[in-house]
């Protein structure tokens, strides 16, 4: 019966180490919420690149066939047709240029885990304390027997 008792600290280290490696390991819990939270993330950032684009489509469609936006974009950039003169007034400003934005990058964090030695380390040092103590009380139950 005290070989089996003996055998509950290997197993205890055993379930330790099972335990931790499925909530804190590589592919525990955690870094699978992780990766959800970084999913979540890029579905988003996709959504917003998809909005730029579809913009960015409907001005260069407006530039392509709309020949108004066209003089628009041109005068803008300081261009004029023939019959057109510019005129420049000091300390009114720049000329405010409208500009797209690409969109963001949004970099991928890596999930945080614990590796998985350290959680073998763990698990052992668990076991080997466990079977000291189960040892220890064993030899005080002896020494108070004599």
């Amino acid at each position: 019966m005290k070989a089996v008792k003996y055998l509950c600290a290997l197993w205890a280290g055993v379930m330790i180490y099972a335990l931790l490696s499925f909530l804190y390991g590589v592919m525990g819990f955690s870094a699978y919420h992780q990766l959800e939270k970084e999913q979540a993330k890029q579905e988003i950032n996709i959504e917003n690149l998809k909005q730029i684009n579809q913009e960015l489509k409907d001005t260069m469609n407006s530039l392509l066939y709309d020949k108004d936006t066209l003089a628009v974009y041109a005068r803008e950039q300081g261009y004029a047709s023939a019959s057109e003169k510019f005129i420049r007034i000091v300390g009114l400003g720049g000329n405010q240029k409208t500009r797209n934005s690409a969109g963001e990058v949004v970099a991928v964090l890596d999930p945080q885990y614990i590796p998985d030695r350290t959680l073998r380390i763990i698990a052992t040092c668990t076991g080997i304390t466990i079977l000291i103590c189960l040892a220890m009380f064993d030899l005080m139950k002896i020494l108070r027997e004599r």
